[in-house]
């Protein structure tokens, strides 16, 4: 600062707004206070900034260096650390926006003073918890000269880190009363992300332990989530489980990129990969998020226009990602195409959530939530990567805190596709039964048909022995034909329902009633215990229609003849177990109807007529 211009400049602006103020007119006095303060303003920012000094007592054991830091902006790369040690001039005030600069060209200096106030000498530790920092030289100045210096960064090797830590920190061993100055060079492709603090290494061991549970929570939760979706991609086969897997794992690999957990446990010093790793899996994210959405909002008609879109975008991304890892396009384009396009499937879905939402499918609510999510927390982050935004601990996470909701969001979307899926399996299957039900059920008495009879009779008789016999009922009305013309078609069908029906209520739930044909039923009891109860079984049967049918406004008497045969003495299959019955039924028929008939026993069998 300097005193002298200052107090002359006030003289002279005093003086020419008092002689305004007696000659001029309004006008001339407001002229005068413009020019007055743009001179001033010119003036203010002329004046190069001094570093203010950082006090660093043990009451206090972490402090942020953002208040304390003066800049040099240094775009072609020319300064020095030896040249700028006794330099202090260049050096300007730091952004309002705390924690970033932006994107920037070439280096960046820094430089701050600490004066530590403590008694004895103690270790400090200077730390940034940016990860994505390829470079950070770190030069300790006392009494202009250099006395230590180091380098962080992720294009350092593991081996050659002074911490084994995600972000970047360096020791400092300070002097009580004795003033130190940090001259600080940063240089990286991506955004200057510079959330500098110096403290106690245990107060700094328990910020990266609790930042370390965080991010290996939600790193568990991303992969929980990739799991499940490839594991019902496997099972369903439906495609859009396997975008939300891209999707999902896009997300997780920026987020294990942009907090330093992929380089601390995945890849390591792999140049490539630490170059790479954010830009491929904030544009594979996005990839799967646009197929997520067209397939999420596909119409049941098929493509449309927005799922084209969507798709096309999609592609194009892709496209964009392959250049990148082909280097043939820079980290900032990438970071301005992962901010255009991250708002590329909310544009271009928008209409058609709306529109399913209003029509009351829950997808298209919660496609609009996730989306207000990632917006967001894309937002946030852009503004933090362009120094609008300061950066803290919301906005350091806000994009991983979006992706997350969103990602859960989709769940829901899943969920509801997952349910999708059951009710169409439940409706095929129904409209299976309804089909095998249409094949072997009889039309008019919905009895089992012959088709039907067959396979309770095959299934039946695999079991049937001395002691667990079958016994099949061969039945058919008497007189149904003069009923038949006396009263009417309609009538006879109901007539054949009501005999179906008082059937069905003198067997037990596990025998089979069927209507072969016409007036022709059959009876299939298991377990009829002795041979002379197979044939009182046939009586109650026959007795059950002494009492006449009420069809249609119509008392109808009728009668019926049974023939039956039991297995296994009269045969072990259907065709032979119902041709003895028909048989039986035949003789029946000759010796007067409305009888119980079974074939003349055979040698060795005890009962008789």
């Amino acid at each position: 600062m300097r005193p002298n211009g200052s107090a002359q400049l006030s003289r002279r602006a005093s003086h020419g707004y008092a002689g305004s103020q007696s000659d001029g007119p309004a006008w001339r006095r407001a002229w005068s206070l413009a020019c007055l303060a743009v001179v001033l303003a010119i003036w203010a920012l002329c004046q190069p900034a001094q570093a203010g000094e950082l006090r660093l007592t043990q009451e206090h054991e972490r402090y942020p260096l953002w208040p304390a830091l003066t800049m040099l902006p240094d775009r072609q790369e020319t300064w020095s650390a030896e040249q700028l040690a006794s330099r202090n001039t260049d050096f300007h005030a730091m952004p309002a926006t705390v924690g970033t600069l932006g994107p920037r060209e070439g280096a960046v200096w820094l430089r701050t003073s600490l004066l530590y106030t403590g008694e004895n000498a103690e270790r400090w530790v200077l730390h940034v918890d940016y990860a994505p920092l390829q470079l950070i030289e770190v030069f300790v100045l006392w009494r202009g000269q250099i006395v230590g210096r180091a380098k962080m960064g992720t294009l350092q090797n593991a081996s050659a880190r002074m911490f084994k830590s995600r972000s970047h920190a360096m020791p400092i061993e300070l002097l009580p009363g004795e003033p130190v100055e940090l001259l600080m060079r940063v240089k990286t492709t991506g955004a200057m992300i510079l959330p500098l603090s110096i403290g106690a290494p245990s107060t700094l061991l328990e910020d990266a332990l609790a930042e370390q549970g965080l991010q290996g929570a939600m790193a568990g939760l991303a992969l929980g989530l990739l799991f499940y979706s490839l594991l019902q991609w496997l099972a369903l086969r439906d495609a859009i489980f396997f975008h939300y897997a891209v999707f999902t794992f896009g997300s997780l690999c920026f987020s294990l990129q942009f907090f330093g957990l992929g380089a601390q446990y995945l890849w390591g010093d792999r140049p490539w990969l630490l170059l790479h790793a954010s830009g491929l899996s904030g544009l594979l994210a996005i990839v799967g998020a646009l197929l997520f959405a067209s397939q999420a909002l596909k119409p049941a008609s098929g493509s449309s226009l927005m799922t084209r879109c969507m798709q096309g975008a999609a592609a194009a991304t892709a496209v964009c990602a392959l250049a990148f890892a082909l280097d043939l396009i820079s980290m900032r384009v990438v970071a301005s195409l992962v901010t255009v396009l991250g708002l590329a499937p909310a544009l271009l879905g928008l209409s058609r959530a709306i529109q399913v939402t209003r029509h009351g499918d829950a997808v298209g609510a919660t496609m609009l939530a996730a989306w207000l999510a990632y917006l967001v927390g894309n937002g946030v982050m852009f503004g933090m990567i362009m120094g609008r935004i300061s950066a803290q601990f919301w906005t350091m996470h806000a994009f991983q805190l979006g992706s997350t909701m969103a990602m859960l969001l989709f769940m829901r979307v899943l969920s509801l596709r997952v349910l999708a899926h059951r009710v169409a399996a439940v409706d095929a299957e129904r409209e299976r039964d309804q089909m095998r039900s249409l094949a072997h059920t009889d039309p008019l008495t919905a009895l089992a048909n012959r088709r039907g009879l067959d396979l309770a009779m095959t299934a039946s008789l695999a079991g049937a022995h001395q002691g667990h016999m079958v016994a099949v009922y061969m039945i058919d009305l008497d007189g149904f034909k003069t009923i038949n013309d006396e009263f009417g078609h309609d009538v006879g069908d109901a007539l054949l329902v009501a005999v179906a029906r008082r059937l069905e209520g003198q067997v037990r739930k596990n025998d089979v009633v069927a209507r072969l044909g016409g007036d022709e039923f059959v009876v299939m009891v298991c377990e009829p215990g002795r041979i002379h109860k197979a044939h009182m079984r046939g009586v109650q049967l026959l007795e059950a229609f002494h009492a006449p049918l009420q069809v249609a406004g119509h008392r109808i008497q009728v009668g019926m003849t049974i023939g039956y045969a039991l297995a296994p003495l009269d045969g072990n299959d259907v065709v032979t177990l119902l041709r003895r019955a028909d048989e039986a039924l035949y003789e029946g028929k000759q010796d007067g109807k409305f009888c119980v008939r079974r074939l003349t026993p055979r040698a060795g069998e005890t009962y008789s007529g």
